[in-house]
């Protein structure tokens, strides 16, 4: 009995043994569903690749259900490196102090969010009393966070101000239900409106800017506080080499959304932090 007692807590330790190695040897990445979780991977899977070449490691994407489950896999060390709007930064280092942003892509550093009409009667945000208005998903920061701050910084409460207040829970259903008539505005942002425009999905003779945000820091991609510093070094480098004169770094630089990928620190998210204090959406 002893010996088999034995046994089987040998093949526990080797097991878990085993696990931990695998572990170690991956790169568990996540992102924020901002998009179609087919499209995050499609745009993921070439920098994935780079990554590995560049760690010597094998990267494993991880799909979340939601903004919320990223957080709370970062701040509980379950995965390793995530895409972040910089709201959801200032979430998870509410949680974990020791959660560290390490680069940006130089297009986040005056990011701005765009609001939305349709309605011939809306010309300015005042003449938004009494209609319908749609946000994106609750934990964005530019399509929920920032519209919101900048609404309130405008003296507008959406609560009580507008008829209803609505979450679409991505920003390109709020295009669509702006364009469709079934809000009367919505929040997004600039780069989202931007790609709509340019692939057709909005009318610009039917949909227009009435405001923009003041400019923000924004996404991030951040690692868990106790990711080795020597591994946070290499891939903090991995992105800084990003070159857009190389045709392969391009390609990826694109799917990215990005020029180039740029340092950042934590001090940059004060605002984000502060902006979601006032709105109400940090207790």
């Amino acid at each position: 009995m002893l010996s088999r007692i034995v046994a089987i807590t040998l093949a526990a330790a080797l097991s878990l043994a085993a696990t931990l190695a695998c572990a170690a040897d991956t790169l568990r990445v996540s992102a924020i569903p901002d998009e179609h979780p087919a499209e995050l991977l499609r745009k993921f899977k070439p920098l994935g690749s780079y990554l590995s070449q560049q760690l010597g490691m094998r990267v494993e994407f991880v799909a979340l259900a939601d903004y919320d489950a990223v957080v709370d896999a970062l701040a509980d060390e379950r995965i390793d490196l995530a895409w972040l709007g910089g709201f959801n930064l200032v979430q998870a280092r509410l949680k974990r102090r020791d959660v560290l942003p390490l680069v940006q892509r130089a297009e986040d550093e005056k990011f701005t969010s765009k609001i939305i009409s349709a309605n011939p009667a809306v010309q300015n945000l005042q003449d938004l009393q009494g209609k319908t208005f749609a946000f994106g998903s609750l934990s964005s920061t530019s399509d929920s966070l920032m519209p919101r701050y900048f609404l309130l910084q405008h003296g507008i409460r959406p609560e009580t101000f507008f008829s209803h207040t609505a979450y679409s829970a991505a920003q390109e259903a709020t295009a669509r239900w702006v364009q469709e008539g079934k809000a009367d505005a919505g929040a997004l942002s600039s780069s989202a409106w931007e790609q709509l425009l340019a692939t057709g999905q909005v009318d610009p003779e039917r949909v227009r800017v009435i405001a923009t945000t003041a400019p923000y820091f924004d996404y991030n991609w951040s690692v868990r506080g106790k990711l080795a510093p020597a591994l946070r070094e290499q891939i903090r480098q991995a992105f800084l080499q990003l070159n857009p004169d190389n045709a392969q770094h391009q390609a990826i630089l694109e799917l990215q959304g990005a020029s180039r990928f740029i340092e950042t620190r934590p001090e940059n998210y004060a605002e984000l932090e502060q902006a979601a204090h006032a709105a109400g959406l940090l207790r």
